[in-house]
C-alpha cells in the first residue's frame, strides 16, 4: 500500500491518519510536541509538593450533534462514548436567575418553542425579534448571495433585532461556535451554526462534553487496532516538499504527504502562507473548597467571562471568553480578577469562596478570523505542490474555525491523497441538512 507521511498532530492531521489507515495506507505522522491533539488537547498542571499534577484540558471544546464527521472521527477511534451529550442550555443572568432551552414535542424547526417562551432572560419583543430572525435566516440561507460579504451583526441589524436578543441569544451562541464577534464574523457562517446546529434537526444542537480529558481521546489505546498509523512525538517537520520532509536535518520519504501545520507555520516549511487573522480564546480554570454550582455548563449573560463549564462536581470550573481581543495584554492577576467578580455574580453560593488555585490559558492562535470575505482565500486540499495535501481547520472545508471543520478538512485531504494513489475512498460525510 502506498505510503504517507502527515506533518501536524492536531485533529485535522490525526483523522486522515485514521482515515487513511484504516484502508491499509502506511500512515507516519510527526508532531512537535510530545502529545497528541494540537490545540484540542489537555496536559498537567503542576502540583504541591507531594501531590500528583492534575490533567486540564486547554480549554473546553465542545461539540454539538451536527458534527457528524468529528463523531465519526471518535467511532472510528473507540472512544464515542466518552462524549457524554446534553439536552439543555442552560442561561443565567447577573444575580443567578437560571432560563432553560430545551427541544418540546414539536418537531423541528419548533422544537424550542416551548422552552424559548418561557425564557426569563428575554422580553416578549426580544423573543418576537429572535423568531422573526430564525424565520428570515431559514427563508434566506439559500437566497442571498452576500452572506459571505457581510458580517453576521450587519444582517441582525437589517433585521431589526433588539440589542438585549443581540447581546442575550446572537451573541452567546455564535461567539463560542465560531469564535469571532459579530461585527468580525461573515454572516454565512452565523447562518450555518443556526440552520445545522438548532433549526434543521430536534436533536442537533445537543451539546457534547468529553468526560475524559481531551488528551485521553486520543491516547495510545484508541490506535492500537490501525498498526500501520505510527507516531512520531517531539518531531517537528522542518521543510515540507514534493520530494518530502525534512525532520531533524534528515529527509523521510513517501509517495504522498499531508500538511497539518496551523496556517502562520506554513512559510517556515516552505509553503505558501495564506493572510489570514487569529481570534484569541482565553481560558480560566478555578479549584474551590466547596461546590459553587451544580450546573453541569451554563453561559453568562453580560459577563466578561462567556461560558461555565462543571468539572468536579462544583468545586473546580472552568470559564472560557472566546474571541477574547481585550484580555491578550492583560495580566494573569488582572484575568482572574475579572473571573472571580463574575463567579461572584453570577453563582451565590460562591459568595466568600476563595479559590484554592486557579490557572490562566491564553490560546493567542486559537484560530482563523471567520471574516467577511475570508472563505474564498481559504486554500483547497490539493492547492499545494504536487503530492502534496493541505488539511487545517483554515482550509477550505465549508465550516468554520473547528474541531468538526479540523476534521472535515483531514478526511477531504485524506480522500485526494486516496484519488491520486488510484484508490479512490469516501470518508466525508454530508451534513445533515
Amino acid at each position: 500500500m502506498p505510503a504517507v507521511l502527515i506533518a501536524g498532530g492536531g485533529l485535522a492531521g490525526l483523522s486522515a491518519a485514521a482515515a487513511l489507515g484504516s484502508v491499509g495506507f502506511q500512515v507516519d505522522l510527526f508532531e512537535s510536541r510530545p502529545f497528541l491533539g494540537g490545540r484540542a488537547t489537555s496536559y498537567p498542571v503542576p502540583a504541591s509538593s507531594g501531590e500528583e499534577p492534575e490533567i486540564i484540558d486547554n480549554c473546553q471544546h465542545v461539540l454539538l450533534r451536527c458534527c457528524v464527521n468529528l463523531l465519526d472521527f471518535y467511532e472510528r477511534l473507540g472512544v464515542a462514548d466518552q462524549i457524554r451529550f446534553y439536552r439543555e442550555f442552560y442561561f443565567i443572568e447577573p444575580g443567578g436567575r437560571v432560563s432553560v432551552l430545551r427541544r418540546g414535542a414539536l418537531p423541528a424547526p419548533l422544537h424550542f418553542a416551548g422552552s424559548f417562551l418561557q425564557l426569563n432572560c428575554l422580553s416578549a419583543g426580544d423573543k418576537l425579534a429572535v423568531a422573526r430572525g430564525l424565520m428570515a435566516l431559514r427563508r434566506e440561507r439559500t437566497r442571498r448571495t452576500d452572506l459571505d460579504r457581510i458580517s453576521m451583526l450587519d444582517w441582525l441589524l437589517q433585521k431589526r433585532q433588539t440589542p438585549r436578543a443581540i447581546d442575550r441569544f446572537w451573541r452567546q451562541v455564535l461567539v463560542s461556535a465560531i469564535n469571532e464577534d459579530l461585527d468580525r464574523m461573515a454572516a454565512r457562517h452565523g447562518f450555518q451554526v443556526f440552520w445545522l446546529g438548532f433549526l434543521a434537526r430536534s436533536d442537533a444542537y445537543e451539546m457534547g462534553v468529553p468526560s475524559v480529558p481531551l488528551g485521553e481521546l486520543y491516547s495510545e489505546g484508541a490506535w492500537r487496532h490501525l498498526s500501520n498509523v505510527r507516531f512520531h512525538l517531539r518531531c517537528p517537520v522542518e521543510r515540507i516538499a514534493s520530494d518530502g520532509f525534512t525532520v531533524a536535518g534528515e529527509r523521510r520519504s513517501a509517495d504522498f504527504y499531508i500538511c497539518a501545520l496551523p496556517f502562520e507555520r506554513l512559510e517556515s516549511a516552505g509553503l505558501a502562507e495564506p493572510q489570514f487573522e487569529h481570534s484569541p480564546i482565553t481560558g480560566v480554570h478555578l479549584w474551590f473548597e466547596r461546590e459553587i454550582t451544580d450546573l453541569p455548563h451554563a453561559t453568562l449573560l453580560d459577563g466578561k467571562m462567556q461560558w461555565m463549564f462543571n468539572k468536579e462536581g462544583g468545586r473546580r470550573v472552568q470559564l472560557v471568553v472566546s474571541a477574547s481581543r481585550d484580555l491578550a495584554a492583560l495580566s494573569r492577576k488582572q484575568i482572574l480578577e475579572l473571573a472571580l467578580a463574575d463567579v461572584s455574580r453570577f453563582f451565590p453560593r460562591a459568595h466568600g469562596a476563595a479559590p484554592i488555585k486557579a490557572h490562566v490559558v491564553k490560546e493567542i492562535r486559537a484560530t482563523f478570523s471567520a471574516a467577511p470575505g475570508t472563505e474564498s482565500r481559504r486554500p483547497a486540499a490539493d492547492s499545494g505542490p504536487p503530492k502534496v495535501f493541505l488539511a487545517g481547520d483554515w482550509t477550505r472545508t465549508g465550516w468554520p474555525a473547528t474541531m468538526e471543520g479540523a476534521v472535515r478538512s483531514g478526511y477531504i485531504a485524506a480522500e485526494a491523497v486516496a484519488r491520486a494513489a488510484g484508490q479512490p475512498q469516501g470518508f466525508l460525510l454530508p451534513d445533515i441538512a
